[in-house]
């Protein structure tokens, strides 16, 4: 699975203003919204719910807020690079400023687990979350999100 295959130049933020943890979600809703035509109270109410499962914040300054929902009808993800890092209540308590927005059809199964992989693969690509905080055009974010892996288990 590429990530080509899941998000559009267009589903690329950068710059985002956001001061909390909710804050953001809402902002990544509003963006997810416009995007795939789906409610945004639904999304907002989707990922702060598995939020409140324990926090998708990873490690390293990353954040992947996710879930499943009734009204899309193929994953969807977005990225967004914040202006200013936020708390997020991560496994290392660094704060987060590079998000990625999983969203995924109830029926997607073994299918949304595969994406979370394949974004977990990016982050460990030498120098890509380094790519992704030094690119300040979202057209080269682009390109770095969907550039082939280099590493061998890249399938």
């Amino acid at each position: 699975m590429d990530l080509g295959d899941l998000i559009t130049p267009d589903a690329v933020a950068v710059s985002i203003k956001a001061n909390s943890k909710k804050q953001v979600i809402q902002e990544l809703a509003t963006r997810a919204a416009k995007e795939t035509g789906c409610d945004q109270r639904e999304i907002f109410d989707t990922l702060l719910q598995r939020e409140r499962l324990g926090s998708t914040g990873v490690g390293r300054g990353v954040a992947i807020p996710h879930g499943k929902l009734p009204s899309i009808d193929k994953i969807f993800c977005l990225f967004a690079r914040l202006e200013q890092p936020i708390d997020f209540d991560t496994v290392d308590d660094e704060p987060v400023d590079l998000l990625f927005v999983l969203l995924a059809p109830e029926s997607a199964g073994a299918d949304h687990l595969k994406a979370l992989a394949r974004i977990s693969r990016l982050l460990r690509e030498p120098g890509a979350v380094e790519k992704l905080r030094g690119t300040h055009e979202a057209s080269a974010i682009y390109a770095v999100l969907t550039e082939p892996m280099e590493s061998s288990n890249a399938a």
